[in-house]
């Protein structure tokens, strides 16, 4: 993903909207917010809440790409 772009996560809930925006490199901010936002007792958004956002922001984290080696040229293939 371009850092450029710009991911979204959002939860309805009830009369509340919960819209988190971020990109590639302020993902621990967007993890961070959720956190105080369920820290805050005058809102519906709970640590359940937080927890299952959170795992949606992890799980669009870009997987580095595993460098594969070739054949040892002392070994068959």
């Amino acid at each position: 993903m371009d850092s450029r772009d710009i991911n979204v996560v959002a939860l309805v809930k009830g009369n509340e909207r919960y819209v988190f925006l971020y990109d590639d490199e302020s993902r621990d901010a967007a993890l961070r917010a959720m956190a105080r936002q369920a820290a805050h007792p005058d809102l519906s958004f709970s640590w359940y809440d937080a927890a299952v956002l959170g795992d949606k922001v992890r799980a669009s984290t870009p997987k580095p790409q595993r460098l594969r080696f070739g054949n040892r040229a002392d070994r068959p293939a």
